[in-house]
């Protein structure tokens, strides 16, 4: 949710397993070992693919939202990845500022070097990056100044309590401050409730997401 315009300009995509067998299965549970396995690599690239299609769908309905996928370290380090985001592009005639990309401190910092390479030239095609969960991993500023990315996304852990911590509440306004004073855009992720919602417009946070708008939808509801 934009809040100067009070719309909503993006969403972001999140995988949910439900099995015959074992019932609800957390993504907390299942993403980490697709990570050690390398089968993350196959769930992102089906994750891009449904994505940059549902963006052309959009185009074709007028309907001018973005979407967010997160990356994994091991996405990071896989030399098909600028390739495939751009033929996937260009393939669905899908313009690059509607694809937003997440990455987490962690993951950057796994390949610094490599992860900078990467980075840069999905920013070179027009890509909006973003540091997700920001706050939880290294939150160096020596790296951050080098990142090509154009917003931070503040973690939810910050944020849930926002209402009730003195402590979070500093952090989070600080967290803002630094994000303008380095030219990039920030979003607040967790918010949950009106009081919180209050603070962070008072804050001037540019963008927020959370359960206060709405909790994860399949696309039919959503749309």
């Amino acid at each position: 949710l934009d809040l100067a315009s009070g719309t909503v300009t993006a969403v972001e995509a999140l995988v949910r397993w439900r099995s015959p067998t074992r019932g609800f299965v957390p993504p907390d549970e299942f993403i980490p070992l697709a990570e050690r396995t390398g089968d993350i690599r196959l769930l992102t690239e089906w994750g891009l693919r449904t994505v940059v299609r549902q963006l052309a769908a959009w185009d074709r309905q007028g309907c001018d939202v973005a979407i967010a996928v997160n990356l994994s370290t091991s996405d990071l380090l896989n030399p098909r990845l600028v390739q495939l985001v751009s033929s996937l592009l260009v393939e669905h005639a899908v313009p690059a500022a509607r694809l937003k990309l997440e990455v987490t401190e962690s993951a950057v910092m796994q390949d610094t070097a490599r992860a900078l390479a990467v980075l840069g030239e999905l920013a070179a095609m027009g890509l909006s990056l973003a540091i997700d969960d920001y706050g939880t991993g290294y939150s160096s500023l020596g790296y951050l100044k080098r990142l090509p990315v154009s917003e931070i996304k503040i973690d939810k852990s910050f944020v849930t309590h926002l209402a009730t911590s003195a402590e979070d509440n500093i952090l989070v306004r600080s967290t803002i401050e630094l994000g303008h004073n380095l030219g990039l855009s920030v979003t607040a992720e967790g918010v949950e409730d009106e009081e919180s919602l209050r603070r962070l417009r008072a804050y001037g946070c540019d963008t927020i997401q959370g359960y206060l708008i709405s909790k994860p939808l399949p696309l039919h509801e959503l749309e």
